[in-house]
């Protein structure tokens, strides 16, 4: 069988190739990952992330020319959750920087992690909702609240299967989670309306 040891040969050289592309992105994805949480730890702490937002862009772009050339890697589970972060850290960067959300193609990616990461940012406002709160800038809390609210109205907006876009359990999620908050913020802006209240009958006196 001569033939026998070409086909195979070239098939060898082929998955080599794509065993190399495969580390490539694995290696990537990893990266992203890891920079996009750091980032949105940095942010909990004020920190400004531009710089770290900025090497995280290129590290998106190296990716997406690997799957741009191969793109049978591109529904990898690393892959989708490393964009899905990336997307994450820059909506809540954009939320709180304008306040407002990029859109997909601003950030580079996809409709799917888009909206996965929006569906997470949900969780980001809280926290940052409820720093706020323990500060005591209620009005500040509220305006993350208005904002939490509208992402999640927007994500029950797709009423999809799973194998389009897996929404459902981040809609439960930011349901839940706004629930929460909603009645935080409530109790903490009826704590201050009784304190000024009290405040104002004291000076009276």
């Amino acid at each position: 069988m001569k033939n026998l040891e070409k086909v195979v040969t070239q098939i060898e050289a082929d998955l080599d190739k794509k065993d190399k592309v495969r580390e490539i992105a694995l290696k990537s994805s990893r990266a992203i990952t890891r920079t996009a949480g750091g980032i949105l730890r940095g942010l909990h702490k004020w920190k400004d992330g531009k710089t770290e937002y900025s090497e995280l862009r290129k590290e998106v772009s190296k990716l997406s020319s690997v799957l741009a050339e191969h793109p049978e890697f591109a529904n990898a589970g690393y892959v989708e959750n490393a964009l899905q972060e990336y997307a994450e850290a820059g909506i809540v960067q954009s939320i709180l920087d304008d306040g407002d959300v990029p859109s997909p193609e601003d950030l580079g990616v996809g409709n799917v992690p888009y909206l996965l990461g929006l569906g997470d940012s949900v969780g980001e406002l809280r926290r940052f909702c409820l720093d706020e709160l323990k500060s005591g800038k209620v009005v500040r809390a509220n305006e993350l609240l208005e904002m939490m609210e509208d992402i999640y109205s927007a994500m029950m907006r797709f009423d999809y299967p799973d194998a389009i876009v897996p929404l459902r359990h981040k809609q439960d999620v930011a349901r839940s989670l706004l629930e929460k908050t909603r009645g935080e913020v409530a109790v903490a802006a009826s704590t201050r309306n009784l304190h000024e209240r009290i405040e104002e009958v004291l000076r009276k006196n």
